[in-house]
């Protein structure tokens, strides 16, 4: 009898089901899109119940697919987009407000209020994270300010607050399941990254009253069943984690140096660094990558705020194609891009720069500049910026990465992987199954129940597609790196302060 393993993979614009037999092959996916509404500049909002509905409708149409029922599903795993905000009612489980997304940028103002109050550096000391609109406290905040009576109704223990894992276990259970995982609540500026408990001191400089906070839990272990009135049977929910620690633990990085790049609309990097929290030095993050039997593996993490949505501006901003898959064949229609830099900071500089104010450019154009040089080198900007990250990464770590697995739309093209192991100077590896953000969630829900003895078992099971070697000579390498960082520099050092619409 084989044993299945459904992974809900929550994302940002969509909810996908993703069924897994014991040998991690997929059986069946099913798959919704989940609308964003924007009612100001920069604010981004989600309907919770929505997210709730796609989740219950994907589930079905997995299994449908599939034809298996809710008796032949062994567990399910939840892997989610992190730091979105949602609070809701604890009496009557409905949302109090609208799911405010991780990109939302309406808490500006109460970050900034802080920072002037100088709570800066006791968030990062305690959370590992820079203070920032992306993580929940500043969104909880946010809420309650913006319900009738919202600090008197958290104050009485009337409302819950969680990210997405947190809501969707707690619907699936009917309200028995009110917990989050260290890895989620290792993104909301209130949990105290050394002792994985929710931090009395960082909740009251936010004002938030724990009472409304979720049980945190290990990553990988059972937390509760949903309700047999979903699916026909009572399923356990065997693992919660974050998006990107699921696909760091699905792309089996499970020892400290290990190195993992999502290239999704912008990247996110993460390095695997043991038992050791690194405090980082060069811009990055410190976070919960996972815990398992009460043991915490900890990560840097640096993101990347522009990568496919580079592509999507070739095609939709500028007009130079037709469609991202065309990208690949023009690259290598010319030679190199022609001394043509691309640096496309459309929203400010990630990891490890940190500038929020720095605007796009093109540099080097000459009369012999043509499209195809241009769409080359926005390709490469892809890999320049994630080599940035990654260089700032051996730094913290103090160590040289062995190999960069990768995964993501992106990670498709094989002319920017190339060009990343060029960079680096490193091998970039591509497995075979290339979800593996659902994959680590369903390898984490499967060590849970037993269904895998030890990661072990799961290496096995994990399949590389192909290995990109590096063939640049050291001369172009740092000619070409020395060009990007003046290209960086250049960027930073420009400020606009006019607008046009």
């Amino acid at each position: 009898m084989s044993a299945f393993i459904c992974a809900v993979d929550q994302g940002t614009s969509s909810s996908r089901s993703i069924i897994f037999d014991k040998s991690l092959n997929i059986i069946s996916i099913g798959q919704r899109e989940l609308p964003s509404y924007y009612p100001q500049p920069s604010w981004v909002e989600q309907n919770a119940e929505e997210i709730f509905a796609s989740v219950v409708s994907v589930i079905s149409e997995s299994l449908i697919k599939a034809r298996l029922s809710g008796k032949d599903l062994k567990a399910i795993a939840i892997t989610n987009q992190r730091e979105t905000t949602i609070i809701w009612d604890k009496k009557t489980g409905d949302p109090v407000y609208f799911a405010l997304v991780w990109q939302s940028r309406q808490t500006s103002d109460l970050c900034e209020e802080k920072r002037k109050k100088g709570y800066e550096p006791l968030f990062r000391r305690k959370t590992g994270l820079v203070l920032d609109p992306y993580f929940s406290a500043s969104k909880i905040r946010f809420i309650l300010d913006h319900i009738p009576m919202g600090q008197e109704r958290a104050e009485n223990n009337e409302l819950c607050f969680g990210t997405v894992d947190t809501w969707l276990s707690y619907k699936l259970s009917l309200g028995k399941i009110f917990k989050t995982d260290v890895s989620n609540a290792s993104r909301t500026l209130l949990m105290n990254i050394e002792t994985c408990q929710w931090d009395e001191e960082l909740c009251h400089a936010w004002n938030i009253p724990m009472s409304i906070l979720p049980e945190i839990v290990d990553t990988s272990e059972i937390i509760g069943e949903v309700d047999a009135s979903f699916f026909g049977a009572a399923i356990p929910i065997a693992a919660l984690v974050g998006d990107q620690q699921a696909a760091l633990f699905g792309q089996l990085c499970l020892s400290e140096g290990d190195v993992k790049n999502t290239y999704g609309t912008g990247c996110f990097i993460l390095m695997n660094t043991g038992s050791q929290r690194i405090q980082s030095k060069h811009g990055l993050l410190s976070t919960v990558a996972w815990r398992f039997k009460g043991e915490t593996t900890y990560a840097l993490e640096g993101s990347v705020f522009v990568a496919g949505s580079a592509i999507q501006w070739l095609k939709e901003g500028i007009g130079l194609i037709r469609h991202s898959e065309d990208t690949e064949r023009i690259c290598h229609q010319v030679k190199d891009t022609h001394g043509v830099v691309v640096v496309p900071t459309f929203v400010g500089l990630g990891a490890p720069y940190w500038k929020s104010d720095v605007q796009g450019a093109i540099f080097g154009l000459t009369q012999g500049s043509n499209d195809q040089h241009i769409i080359r080198a926005t390709l490469e900007s892809i890999a320049f910026q994630s080599s940035d990250v990654i260089m700032a990464m051996e730094k913290d770590a103090k160590q040289s990465i062995k190999k960069l697995k990768v995964d993501g739309g992106a990670s498709r093209n094989d002319f920017i992987m190339q060009f990343q192991a060029d960079l680096l100077h490193t091998e970039v590896v591509r497995p075979l199954i290339s979800e593996t953000t659902a994959l680590g969630a369903a390898m984490l829900a499967g060590l849970a129940i037993g269904v895998y003895k030890s990661t072990a078992d799961l290496s096995k099971v994990w399949k590389t597609s192909q290995i990109f070697k590096p063939q640049m000579d050291e001369k172009t390498r740092k000619e070409k790196l020395e060009r990007w960082r003046m290209a960086i520099n250049a960027v930073t050092a420009f400020k606009c302060d006019h607008h046009e619409n």
